[in-house]
């Protein structure tokens, strides 16, 4: 196998990887939306990207059937399964709001390093024409992460505000 064909291969998986990522990010930010009561800002925030996140897959598809490839079934139902998972992980904790902002900020760092990873693997691999699909969707996914960050002071402050003041505040 040339090294050529070898970052052609790498691509392939890591576009099929990127496309179970994100599901499992679909699985873990739509029951977070559906619980949110004292977090509007959040709660808006997190319907946007989930907008951004359909997007990106269907990105990620075109890339894919460009490629003569399709995403992975199985990968695409296990990572979703595992978010899903994750995000009752934190239901039953008092300050879910919060670990679900820390969760949040890891994982939007998680799919900033695949992406770049992707358009590594897409130059290398001389698919160029890939490159700009990625770029978008590693630009919206530093903005997501630059806007949790941003935002975990004011969720904590009104979670303090919240419990301090007798009042269910966990979403």
């Amino acid at each position: 196998m040339t090294e050529h064909e070898h970052a052609r291969s790498v691509f392939l998986v890591g576009l099929k990887n990127a496309h179970a990522m994100e599901k499992q990010a679909l699985s873990i930010m739509q029951p977070q939306v559906n619980r949110l009561t004292h977090y509007p800002d959040l709660s808006q925030r997190l319907r946007s990207h989930i907008t951004e996140t359909e997007t990106q897959i269907s990105r990620l598809d075109e890339v894919l059937k460009s490629l003569g490839e399709s995403s992975s079934p199985l990968k695409d139902s296990l990572l979703s399964a595992f978010g899903s998972m994750a995000a009752l992980g934190h239901v039953t904790a008092e300050d879910e709001v919060l670990k679900n902002s820390f969760a949040n900020l890891a994982f939007e760092n998680y799919e900033i390093g695949a992406y770049i990873s992707l358009i590594t693997a897409a130059r290398a691999s001389g698919e160029s024409g890939a490159v700009t699909l990625l770029e978008q969707s590693l630009d919206e996914e530093r903005r997501m992460a630059e806007w949790v960050a941003e935002h975990i002071p004011s969720v904590t402050e009104t979670f303090i505000s919240l419990t301090g003041a007798g009042e269910r505040a966990k979403v």
